[in-house]
Order: structure tokens, then C-alpha cells, then sequence
């Protein structure tokens, strides 16, 4: 009787591929049944006013509105009052000497405290004072959001042509800035205006590995893999904090994005490569900081789901490749 119930190799493995399947098709039901058909735009009452440096509220931009600046450089700041100043001198001082050079620059920085519970948004407020609020601005969400919700707050009320992603450690040199804006210009003529460049940490990936434990090692070759293998083939550092995007890219992009925490990185380039929005990769300086905010297992776990519901949504419909505006 045992014999008779031992199943054969090929039956084992026909019953192994069915499982599979069934699996598969359980997992493409859970994430289309439990997907937000499109991204939430709404802003709470206090997030369409930012305060000025006089104190006084101003209803913030639109990114459908023309643009008004050459540059915005979005910061998203979740219990930052440490790390921040640090890159705010910075980028600051690079941008103040760059429109000295040359008058025609504009600039705005807007940094989006994503709901801290620290003094982030009274450091911020400082910068604001004391650059002025056409240059400087703190627009602060009501409740945390997640990196990705914060900075396409940020995009969504920028007045910049060409809109700097750029993290609140200051992990990038800020002044590579203009590498990735050759990156950008190398990739003219931009279709339907639209253009990306991201900034690479790839070439420092060996250094890294040296410095880290198996663990975290392994974890992130198994991330890279699962960006690889569901959703952006052609970037090899789609994490790096440092992105440039053309106003309409940014655009297109940001009105369209559902993931609002770690992976949002990863859907920005899948929504962008199926837009055909063309990409540049280029390799920046980068040092990481202590601060991280990123828990290796729990936070690693959380993207291998998010890039494995970006691609399943995507495929099934439950997401849509459309523009929508803010309210």
C-alpha cells in the first residue's frame, strides 16, 4: 500500500508545477483585490499653504502651472533635524556660487517634512529665513507618508523646469549635480519633453560589499535580482536618492506613481520605461551616513513585496498608466 502511494518523478513534478500555478494565480487575485486602482493626489487642508519666511501662509504651486525657476531640488525629511543642516549647507552653497556665475540660474529647495516628530521642520524653517522663501521652502505633510509620498509632494508643487530628487543625509556630493545633468542633456532630443538621469552608485558596488555583512550582502543581491528580473532591466542602481527629471517627466511620472515608501524608486523607472521616457545612469560620489531610516530585513522585505505587486498590478490592469491632477 505505501508503494502504491509514492508518486512517480514525473508525477511529483507535474504536481509541484500545478501547485506553482495555482500559487502564482492566488498571489495575481490578492494583488489586483487589493489594489488602489490610482494613487491618492489629495492634500489635507494644511498641505495647499506652506509658510513663508515672514511667517505668513502661501498657497503652494502646482506642477501643471508653468515653470517658473530652472531648478527645484526636492528634499524629503523624516526626523532629519541631524542630517540635514549638513546637506543644506551644501547644496546651498554650491547653488548660491553657481547663480553668482551665472544670474539666469534660478533655484528653489523644497524640503517636505514627512510628518517628523522632531525639530526637522524648525531647522528647515531657519534655511527659509535666512535664503528667503522664493529660494527655500518647507512644505510639511500632516501625517508621514513614506519617501515616495513625500517627494511627489514635493514634485507636485514644484516651479522648477528640470526637478532634483536629492536625499536629506547628503550621502551624493550635491556639485554632481552637474553630472547627471549632462547625463540629461546627452539624452536631448527629449521626447514629448521627457528625460531622466539618475544618479549611480553601481561602480561603488564592490567597495560596498567589502563593508558589508553576507547577510546584507545577499539581501541586496536578491533586490537587485528582483528589480532585474520584474521590473527595470537596463538601470543598475535604481535606489540612488539622486534623480533629475525634465518638468513634464516629473510629471507624467509622479501623477501616475502608487508605491509611497522604499520601492517607489522602482516604479518610477518601470512607469518611466514604459512611457519610453529615455534614462541616462550615471556614476556620482556617494559616502553613506549613519541615520538610516531603512531596517535591512523588514525594510528589504517590504520592497521584495512592493516590486512583486508593481509588476503583477500592472500586468493584470489594477494599475493604469494615467495623469491625473492634484486637488
Amino acid at each position: 500500500p505505501r508503494r502504491a502511494m509514492a508518486l512517480s518523478l514525473p508525477e511529483a513534478v507535474a504536481l509541484l508545477a500545478a501547485l506553482a500555478v495555482f500559487l502564482l494565480l492566488l498571489i495575481c487575485m490578492i494583488a489586483y483585490a487589493t489594489a488602489v486602482k490610482m494613487p491618492s493626489l489629495h492634500r489635507h487642508e494644511e498641505e495647499k499653504f506652506f509658510v513663508n519666511a515672514e511667517g505668513r501662509e502661501e498657497p503652494v504651486p502646482r506642477i501643471h502651472d508653468s515653470p517658473t525657476k530652472e531648478l527645484s531640488v526636492v528634499v524629503p525629511s523624516y526626523n532629519e533635524e541631524d542630517r540635514l543642516p549638513l546637506m543644506m549647507d551644501e547644496a546651498l552653497d554650491y547653488l548660491e556660487k553657481r547663480q553668482k556665475r551665472d544670474p539666469s540660474f534660478t533655484y528653489e529647495v523644497i524640503v517636505v517634512n514627512d510628518g517628523s516628530k522632531d525639530q526637522t521642520e524648525k531647522v528647515a524653517m531657519k534655511y527659509c529665513k535666512q535664503y528667503g522663501s522664493d529660494k527655500v521652502r518647507v512644505l510639511s505633510l500632516v501625517k508621514n507618508r513614506g519617501k515616495g509620498g513625500a517627494v511627489r509632494m514635493g514634485v507636485l508643487s514644484s516651479r522648477g523646469k528640470k526637478i532634483l530628487m536629492a536625499d536629506a543625509d547628503g550621502a551624493t556630493k550635491f556639485a554632481d549635480i552637474e553630472k547627471v545633468e549632462e547625463g540629461l542633456k546627452n539624452l536631448q532630443p527629449w521626447p514629448n519633453q521627457m528625460a531622466i538621469s539618475c544618479g549611480s552608485r553601481a561602480h561603488l558596488e564592490k567597495d560596498s560589499i567589502a563593508k558589508r555583512s553576507y547577510f546584507r550582502t545577499l539581501l541586496m543581491h536578491g533586490f537587485h535580482f528582483l528589480v532585474w528580473f520584474l521590473c527595470v532591466k537596463e538601470i543598475r542602481d535604481t535606489q540612488c536618492g539622486f534623480k533629475l527629471l525634465t518638468r513634464e517627466a516629473a510629471l507624467r511620472t509622479f501623477s501616475t506613481l502608487h508605491i509611497e515608501r522604499w520601492a517607489f524608486d522602482v516604479e518610477l523607472l518601470y512607469i518611466a520605461q514604459h512611457l519610453r521616457i529615455p534614462i541616462a545612469e550615471v556614476a556620482v560620489n556617494w559616502t553613506e551616513i549613519e541615520g538610516s531610516k531603512l531596517v535591512p530585513f523588514w525594510s528589504w522585505l517590504q520592497m521584495g513585496r512592493d516590486l512583486l505587486f508593481i509588476r503583477l498590478r500592472y500586468m493584470t490592469g489594477a494599475w493604469q498608466l494615467e495623469t491625473r491632477k492634484c486637488d
